[in-house]
């Protein structure tokens, strides 16, 4: 009962959070966003005291349930486990704990995160290793497969489907995402859980209070055997059958001890005082349909808002294709309040990324903030009526907007070149930055205030201009723009 329990729970989360990252339409975020706010370090950045409270409680109750059900990388951890058993069943060994390597790699995260050196945060953190093999690797094929229905439904004269735009956001993130699977799955096909118990830092974090967990397995001495298949199946390495002794640390609660020991020696049950010398439980263990219960409400979902439709620009496709400036200061989101802010909390998971419906949204290939998101214009512009960055977010990197609140935050300030604009050189009376301006902070004037008739260029009022973009993406010089934006370290009201 308790693996079948442990399966399903752990299925919804992980194709719930799966569904979240691959959806460009903005409409599952309404429904599942929730999924990824309960994710134990994105809690602990936003200072989501519930959740850590709750999970912290969930822990003491249960042990590392955890990294069994509501971790996606734990789970996808379980299904590489799972097809290398396929190959080859009883295959898991007993072996002690690195304590040297997961104390080591724990205590260089939390140095990393007292720093504000993002890269480190990022690269060890669990939720956001998901979020970049989702959003880089498997993201781009779905949207390819939509395209393909899109294709079938047009030759039908259906618009059921439509086409979307698949482009590579960036080559470095792309192959760290990349190497990253590589790694999880030889491990995970190896070894089961060794990502979880030697590298993790959530992991680590929770198994000092798993330690002390009132539901854990226990060892029945009287009926055991010896048989070794209940260490042969842990995946977690943390069952020593000789000893009979259970590592509660690292111990997932995955229930697969308990299902292929044939003599019912083990069981998940709360340690009483009327115990043996082997510390099992003489009593009857808690009763399955109690244990059930208790852990099949550890989850519990929200209901959602209303489904939020994707804008979608026409136009032609250009020629020449639009190439990203060299911004002096990277530009972050409306939200994220400064650049200090964003480092110090995103965990570069990517779903403020892959949710971007104005393609504005890329991962920084910067090595201080690397994964990251910053903006660029060259695919679109953000739109001021555009929050859903800041609605998705689970870390508070980019706290939550509104949408009248967002037209007044200036994240960055336009700069004109005129040895390119069009107008400026007399070549054509463009206008089309000053046409465009959501806020009506540019304007043409004449390039010589005394002759009316000189050639018009853009005169940005920077105390207007909030850095949306929308003159970058719009201005038909290729390959860099005639204006471009340059970003703030710190965001302001305008």
């Amino acid at each position: 009962m308790l693996r079948k329990i442990r399966i399903t729970l752990g299925s919804v989360m992980f194709i719930g959070l799966s569904l979240l990252f691959l959806d460009f339409t903005g409409t599952l975020h309404q429904w599942l966003s929730w999924m990824a706010k309960v994710q134990a370090l994105e809690a602990v950045l936003a200072l989501n005291v519930a959740v850590i409270a709750g999970l912290a409680v969930l822990t003491f109750l249960f042990g590392r349930i955890y990294c069994s059900i509501i971790c996606p990388l734990g789970v996808m951890q379980d299904v590489f486990g799972w097809l290398g058993k396929k190959s080859k069943k009883n295959r898991y060994t007993f072996s002690k704990e690195y304590k040297w390597l997961r104390y080591g790699l724990l205590a260089i995260f939390i140095a990393g995160c007292l720093a504000g050196v993002g890269t480190i945060i990022e690269l060890l953190a669990p939720y956001s290793a998901f979020g970049r093999i989702c959003t880089m690797l498997l993201q781009p094929l779905w949207m390819l497969g939509n395209n393909a229905l899109a294709s079938i439904a047009e030759h039908y004269e259906s618009y059921a489907f439509y086409g979307v735009d698949v482009w590579m956001k960036s080559l470095p993130v792309f192959f760290i995402a990349l190497l990253t699977l590589i790694i999880i799955a030889i491990l995970a096909w190896r070894n089961g859980r060794t990502y979880c118990n030697t590298i993790c830092p959530v992991g680590t974090v929770l198994s000092f209070i798993s330690r002390f967990s009132l539901l854990k397995i226990h060892f029945d001495e009287d009926k055991c055997k010896n048989c070794s298949l209940c260490t042969k199946n842990c995946k977690a390495a943390c069952i020593d059958f000789k000893n009979h002794k259970v590592d509660y640390s690292r111990c997932v609660v995955c229930g697969d001890c308990i299902k292929s020991c044939k003599f019912g020696a083990l069981s998940y049950s709360r340690k009483t005082s009327g115990t043996s010398k082997t510390g099992t439980t003489s009593d009857a263990s808690v009763d399955a349909n109690k244990r059930s219960f208790l852990i099949a409400t550890a989850l519990v979902s929200t209901a959602a808002l209303a489904q939020e439709k994707k804008h979608v620009d026409g136009g032609l496709a250009d020629i020449i294709e639009k190439k990203a400036p060299e911004r002096k200061t990277p530009i972050v989101p409306p939200g994220a309040r400064s650049l200090k802010h964003m480092t110090q909390h995103c965990t570069g998971c990517q779903l403020c990324v892959s949710k971007c419906p104005n393609d504005v949204l890329r991962p920084s290939m910067d090595i201080t903030n690397l994964m990251q998101p910053v903006m660029s214009f060259e695919k679109g512009y953000c739109r001021p009526e555009c929050t859903r960055c800041s609605e998705v977010c689970p870390a508070g990197a980019i706290k939550l907007i509104d949408k009248e609140e967002k037209s007044g935050i200036q994240i960055g300030h336009a700069v004109v070149y005129p040895d390119f604009c069009l107008s400026a050189l007399g070549e054509n009376e463009c206008g089309n930055c000053a046409r465009h301006c959501p806020v009506g902070a540019i304007e043409m004037v004449p390039s010589d205030p005394e002759d009316d008739l000189s050639p018009s260029v853009p005169a940005v009022n920077e105390n207007a201009c909030i850095g949306c973009g929308a003159c970058e993406h719009l201005c038909p010089v290729r390959p860099l723009s005639a204006i471009h934006v340059e970003g703030h370290e710190v965001h302001k009201m305008v």
